[in-house]
């Protein structure tokens, strides 16, 4: 279980400093690297801490750290003991950023942060930055209410977690509905009921909205619930059991159906576990498989003896790095951002396994344990991860290698010299003009990069309402001239080897116009236009050059491209619906400065509506309660101060 406001006790709040090499110069240069870092070393402590690598411009090419910072990075001045990549990483160096802690471990707990956040090339990376869910029972009402969490825990409650995905909290909550009959609405909608909601009908809430139950008996239906998710369900099961058999005997044989129900679903929740850890308590378990260039580590979370559901992880820069010091990296990452369990099993020992321990129980304030288990129950757990494991990876390679294929018959249809690492979908939405939004989303051969989208709110002053050509103009405009100006050089990987425009000549036109505007002049763009009736599947292509082409129906690259353009507009119309959602909320009061949510309620609840604040009197405006003399007079010269 998680602690809600766990402190994030390690930080950069300490001796920061850099140092600067004697060595300049933008190429790479072995020998120049190893005269910076040389030059460093001189300057160092002999504490513990954490040092960066830092190229000519200042990017970070390498997170470390060290029990004894000058002898850790002396190690670096020895070139030709160190493995190519990290030779690599030496011909870039031209300074050091330093950060001291006060022990090791606290130096380890850093590393991660500083890795999380700064992404170096030649660290080994935890791609998958999806927060994890958890299920929150809210302590802060009178009828605590359950529900699904993610991001920053700072509800009042307590957490349960982490679950592998959305599917395993959505059981998991479907399980605790029809078992513990608790409330899920929102503290509004509870205050405002009248009569029991749909929930009530079909049994999975006891309605205390409308005193349905008494606040003991639901404080009770609470306690089961927690001992359900800490893994004392037998606990429960008994409870029921005995209160439904106490029903029957009392002849009161509704209630008895009810207990029954409930039992069946707390029965079957627990019958639905693919992995059984019964006695494991609450435990994580990793196994980690290398095939074909590529890893994968399976894992399993284990809470309360249940299984909360697996996820598979694919780290990157893995290449030439050992499978132990890699394990080690991962779990490290991985519990930066999410609260440790008491056990962690892995099918291989991490580097400096005891170090690792001590770091992740600092940062949770209890004893770790990380195992390597030889025999029984544990044993059998994690040969099911490494199963898990292998079969993922697998999956994975056959899927780059379809990938690969896709890639490489692309690049031959739109003249390309490689295969493209990225490419950019554009599409624009609004309804007759309103609320109008351009989407940008960006794939990779691995998939989605979901960090790289983006949305342009259209706002300029010369694109009219509607006008899709001004529209692709203004994106075009605003994302490649924020590109040469962050990127000039193109070596950050942010440049799109291929554009798709969802659109006609008229769109190609217009992204062309503004790409000549910019001195861009080798960037390859396509219009993919629906066919008649906006038939899926007979697509037509326009290069900027005037050519058309279509694909037969049945060709892959067409079903990728297809792929490609509906993720834009799904992206597009998801964005366009929430800014529609957020102006339909709006008021004209909005626009009057220093008028908040309360004030701007206070006069509505006392004039009924915006308009009549707009021609209200100085002196109606002071009357207004809650309202100040100040805030009256801000309000009646904005709206009769000559606007």
């Amino acid at each position: 279980m998680a602690r809600p406001n766990a402190p994030d006790r390690f930080n950069e709040e300490k001796a920061t400093y850099v140092i600067r090499g004697d060595a300049e110069g933008d190429q790479p240069d072995l020998e120049r690297g190893a005269e910076a870092i040389r030059s460093v070393v001189r300057k160092l402590p002999t504490r513990p801490g954490v040092y960066r690598m830092l190229d000519a411009r200042g990017d970070v090419l390498y997170v470390g750290k060290a029990r004894a910072l000058k002898n850790r990075v002396t190690n670096y001045t020895q070139v030709a003991r160190l493995p190519q990549r990290l030779q690599r990483m030496v011909s870039q160096t031209r300074a050091m950023e330093i950060v001291t802690t006060t022990s090791e471990a606290e130096a380890l707990l850093l590393e991660a942060q500083l890795i999380k956040r700064y992404r170096p090339p030649y660290n080994v990376l935890l791609r998958d930055d999806k927060s994890f869910p958890f299920i929150l029972l809210r302590t802060d009402h009178d009828f605590p209410r359950v529900q699904k969490h993610r991001g920053a825990r700072r509800a009042k409650g307590r957490y349960y977690g982490p679950f592998a995905s959305a599917g395993s909290v959505g059981q998991t909550l479907n399980a605790l509905q029809k078992t513990f009959l608790l409330r899920s609405c929102t503290d509004s909608f509870f205050a405002n009921r009248s009569r029991p909601c749909l929930l009530y009908q079909i049994k999975r809430c006891s309605a205390p909205c409308v005193d349905r139950i008494s606040k003991e008996d639901y404080a009770g239906l609470v306690s089961d619930a927690q001992d359900f998710l800490e893994g004392r369900s037998t606990a429960v099961q008994k409870r029921l059991g005995a209160a439904m058999t106490q029903a029957a005997e009392a002849m009161d044989y509704e209630q008895a159906a009810v207990i029954r129900d409930r039992l069946k679903s707390l029965t079957f929740i627990q019958g639905s576990q693919s992995v059984h850890a019964d006695g494991l308590g609450d435990a994580d378990v990793f196994a980690l498989t290398a095939k074909g260039g590529q890893l994968c580590v399976a894992g399993f979370f284990i809470r309360g003896g249940q299984n909360w559901g697996h996820r598979s992880f694919f780290p990157a820069h893995v290449s030439g790095v050992p499978e132990a010091e890699v394990m080690a990296s991962f779990l490290m990452q991985f519990y930066e951002g999410v609260p440790p369990p008491k056990t962690i099993l892995v099918d291989r020992e991490p580097d400096e396994c005891a170090l690792l321990a001590e770091a992740l129980g600092e940062s949770a304030n209890r004893r770790i344990e990380i195992s390597v288990p030889q025999r029984g129950n544990r044993r059998r757990l994690l040969e099911q991860a490494v199963r898990n494991a292998g079969e993922e990876l697998d999956r994975r390679l056959a899927e780059s290698s379809s990938q690969a294929k896709l890639g490489r018959e692309l690049a031959e249809l739109f003249d390309l010299d490689n295969p493209p690492r990225r490419i950019e979908i554009y599409d624009n939405s609004h309804i007759q003009g309103t609320n109008a939004l351009g989407a940008m989303v960006v794939a990779g051969p691995e998939g989605w990069i979901k960090g790289a989208y983006r949305k342009f709110n259209i706002k300029r002053a010369e694109t009219q309402p509607g006008d899709d050509f001004a529209m692709m103009r203004e994106v075009f405009q605003r994302r490649f001239a924020r590109a040469i100006e962050e990127d000039p050089e193109r070596t950050k990987g942010e440049w799109p080897d291929l554009v798709l425009i969802d659109g006609g000549k008229g769109q190609v036109s217009a992204a062309g116009a503004v790409l000549a505007e910019l001195g861009i002049d080798d960037l390859t763009y396509v219009g993919v236009a629906k066919g008649p009736d906006r038939n899926a599947g007979r697509e037509t292509f326009y290069h900027p050059d005037g050519r058309e082409f279509t694909l037969p129906p049945n060709n892959a690259v067409l079903f990728y491209i297809q792929r490609l353009r509906d993720e834009a507009h799904r992206f597009a119309i998801g964005a366009h619906r929430q800014k529609r959602a957020k102006a339909m909320g709006s008021s004209p009061l909005d626009e009057v400065p220093g008028i908040g949510p309360a004030r701007k309620k206070a006069l509505l609840m006392h004039f009924g509506t915006a308009r009549a604040v707009r021609g209200a009197s100085l002196e109606d405006l002071r009357k207004a309660p809650g309202v100040s003399a100040a805030v009256a007079q801000a309000v009646h010269d904005f709206y009769h101060s000559g606007r």
